[in-house]
């Protein structure tokens, strides 16, 4: 039941979701297009007068992050409507509103380097909503309409949190695998005019992306595990779920 004078009226609501996913997905696929032009005309070494330039490895990774953004923001309508998934709205907000965080303020906008602490706090947030998918997953492999009582909530909250962690590794190893071949520098091991970072500073950055992963995922789980194990209802607002034919 809806309160307000819209209810009252008999007007729709805002849609106010549905406007925040396309200026996202516009925002993303106009970059891919503005990227791919200055790429063509950017050097491809750095000039020692000028270190903080952009070189064309920098747009090689701008771009394929924009193009992986745009993909990902196609993903939840293929899986809506070729398999019959329900996205919650709070959930396709949130998942729109950190690709626009990790791809365009990141990446495009150079929020890594200048915004202290901004790839620690997606990581953080990628955790919880991988924790989330995770509790998803379950749910689908138990083919229940709610996370299966039947199951001990404590497995559940492990299961969720093993799954968040090994999706965050392989992030990293498609960061290192693309940082190999295109020689893009996601995993941050050289600075932002170039100097490459040695010993454990080369470590760190891939480590603390890992760290918080975990630390995000495990908030999830311990949220899960208190809400099936008190029925509170919380962790049901998050999940994807199997339209009923």
């Amino acid at each position: 039941m809806r309160s307000g004078k819209s209810a009252k009226s008999g007007k729709k609501p805002f849609p106010w979701e549905r406007c925040i996913w396309l200026i996202i997905f516009w925002t993303l696929l106009l970059s891919v297009g503005i990227i791919a032009v200055i790429m063509s005309r950017a050097p491809s070494e750095a000039d020692p007068s000028q270190p903080y330039a952009r070189v064309k490895s920098d747009y090689v990774l701008m771009l394929l992050q924009c193009i992986v953004g745009v993909l990902a923001m196609l993903l939840p309508s293929v899986l809506q409507k070729k398999l019959n998934f329900e996205i919650p709205s709070r959930m396709m907000v949130f998942f729109a509103l950190f690709l626009y965080g990790a791809i365009y303020l990141g990446e495009v906008r150079d929020f890594y380097y200048t915004v202290p602490h901004w790839d620690t706090m997606l990581h953080t947030c990628s955790g919880a909503m991988l924790g989330a998918l995770g509790f998803s997953v379950i749910q689908f492999l138990n083919k229940a309409d709610r996370v299966p009582v039947n199951l001990s909530p404590a497995f559940v909250a492990f299961f969720t949190l093993c799954f968040a962690v090994f999706m965050g590794v392989i992030w990293e190893i498609y960061e290192f695998s693309a940082d190999a071949i295109l020689r893009t520098n996601m995993q941050k091991f050289a600075l932002e005019d170039g100097t490459l970072l040695t010993g454990r500073r080369a470590l760190m950055d891939t480590m603390k992306d890992l760290i918080v992963d975990t630390l995000g995922a495990s908030v999830m789980a311990v949220t899960g595990y208190i809400s099936l194990k008190y029925k509170k209802g919380w962790v049901e607002k998050f999940l994807l779920r199997r339209k009923k034919r």
